[in-house]
């Protein structure tokens, strides 16, 4: 269902609200990648690059947010709207705040994650950036094409179903093992870092839905 657009005939603002979500696929990108090094090799200076990086890319963002919001409040567009859609804006730069968080933690804390592991921690990875890639195409289609979003956000549910799947297979594993209390609890913080980032997605997710009905009344 395509409704008129959000945005009147302010491409300003639309051209902002894609970079936008650029920006928060990038930083999923970089956060994807620091965990492949980080698993296969540990913190090294690859990784210590990818910390940086993924803290530029989610300054870009801040700004861009802010710029959004300043240019909604100051405009009178969709205003039976506006504040949904800021809030809505505010929820998805969430995201890109845990990314930038995971990869702090790997890299202050450096969890020792046994070969037997790293497949797993690898593919909750995976899970998790689907989950969050899916939610930003979700929010894309809500300014664009409401019948699509019922599809991504549903696909936010699976990769989020999945990815708790993995978490509580693995952690089960991990507390089953000869390792010491204390390591096995420091993994399953890692393990439950990861998975909040799908469940945020998933949130925001069942956000869009209630924002998408209401467009459509």
């Amino acid at each position: 269902m395509k409704l008129p657009s959000f945005f009147g005939s302010s491409k300003s603002l639309e051209s902002k609200i894609e970079l936008y979500f650029d920006k928060v696929n990038e930083a999923g990108l970089v956060f994807s990648r620091a965990m492949d090094i980080y698993l296969n090799q540990g913190v090294n200076d690859e990784y210590e690059d990818l910390v940086g990086r993924v803290t530029q890319v989610e300054e870009d963002g801040d700004d861009l947010r802010r710029e959004i919001e300043t240019q909604m409040t100051t405009h009178t567009l969709i205003p039976e709207l506006r504040e949904d859609v800021l809030s809505l804006i505010e929820q998805v730069d969430e995201v890109t705040n845990l990314y930038e968080a995971v990869v702090y933690s790997f890299y202050i804390q450096r969890p020792e994650i046994a070969a037997e592991y790293r497949d797993d921690f690898a593919e909750l990875t995976k899970m998790v950036l689907k989950a969050a890639e899916a939610m930003v195409t979700a929010a894309r289609a809500f300014f664009r094409d409401l019948t699509a979003v019922r599809d991504q956000v549903k696909k936010v549910q699976f990769y989020e179903s999945e990815a708790d799947k993995v978490t509580t297979r693995v952690e089960r594993q991990i507390y089953a093992s000869q390792l010491d209390l204390a390591h096995k609890m420091h993994l399953a913080q890692f393990l439950d870092r990861l998975d909040n980032i799908a469940d945020t997605a998933e949130d925001i997710g069942d956000r869009l839905s209630i924002l998408t009905i209401k467009r459509m009344i």
